[in-house]
């Protein structure tokens, strides 16, 4: 597969960088978009698509994609206007979109914003706990996790995102006055380093966990949209959201190899099945 070329798009707050693998002039271009995931979140699944180009990118405020201004909270609206901004500017349109999570949310935001840059969205596992039967409980969970990271830290904080992730079923109203997870269990640090930048616990979660899909405009694109959700992702929540944005849009979910990252080539230090993942993909795409 060509070697990546990487550039960097100018937009409002923020300076994106995004890599380029293969001939922009060969459609449709592939994107592979995550939140807060980067681009190094998609070097294993890139790999096999040799016969597509293949573009990533890091979300403002994620690795190379650098934020200006006040570092304030992020909606998946705001990763929807980057979005049409690089694909317009690769003049790339309409491109195939793999998105994972926050990704997934921030793609539906796109699509129902400009369907026209859209040939295919294939939305894996949106965390949508806002459109949740236990919606109340669930942002309730969220919002403690917040709270936790403001006051306590990083440790804390990613010690309440792993459980509630994790945590199969739907969320109990009583789940915040459980006891909190020890840091440790996770190998997460224990220390405050003071910081409050994180781009999942202080930029995006809040935002994209409470989002709520325009689903009326959706409604008009669902021959362009396949909704994915994880085998083994039983009925953790970004699953969960999965099913219901499909329930929402008269849509049956397609079952993806592994779990919530199932793609990954074990990217940070996360190994889940990605050449039967990258499979299930292709065929979805419609790639022979």
């Amino acid at each position: 597969m060509p070697e990546p070329v990487t550039q960097t798009l100018d937009v409002s707050a923020a300076t994106l960088t995004y890599d380029v693998r293969g001939d922009l002039a060969q459609r449709p271009v592939l994107l592979m978009i995550g939140s807060p995931m980067g681009a190094s979140g998609f070097p294993t699944l890139a790999s096999h698509f040799e016969d597509r180009t293949v573009v990533t990118y890091d979300p403002r405020g994620v690795e190379r994609s650098v934020r200006s201004g006040e570092l304030g909270e992020l909606s998946p609206d705001d990763h929807a206007g980057d979005l049409a901004a690089l694909i317009e500017h690769l003049d790339a349109g309409p491109v195939d979109i793999f998105a994972s999570s926050g990704g997934a949310v921030n793609a539906l935001a796109l699509t129902a914003r400009r369907p026209d840059l859209i040939n295919t969205l294939v939305a894996h596992e949106p965390p949508l706990a806002g459109i949740l039967p236990d919606r109340e409980a669930a942002l309730a969970a969220v919002a403690d996790m917040y709270e936790t990271y403001q006051r306590d830290g990083m440790g804390p904080g990613m010690a309440k995102f792993i459980t509630l992730v994790s945590y199969d079923g739907e969320i109990p109203a009583d789940y915040t006055q459980q006891p909190a997870p020890d840091p440790a269990m996770f190998g997460l640090p224990l220390e405050d380093d003071g910081t409050r930048t994180d781009a999942l616990l202080g930029q995006n979660l809040r935002g994209c966990t409470s989002y709520q899909p325009d689903f009326d405009a959706l409604g008009k694109a669902t021959d362009r949209i396949v909704i994915g959700v994880g085998e083994e992702s039983g009925n953790a929540l970004a699953g969960r959201g999965g099913k219901v944005a499909a329930e929402r849009l008269g849509l049956t979910p397609v079952v993806f190899p592994s779990g919530h990252g199932g793609f990954l080539g074990n990217e940070y230090g996360q190994p889940g099945k990605p050449v039967e993942f990258a499979a299930k993909l292709r065929e979805v795409l419609g790639v022979e």
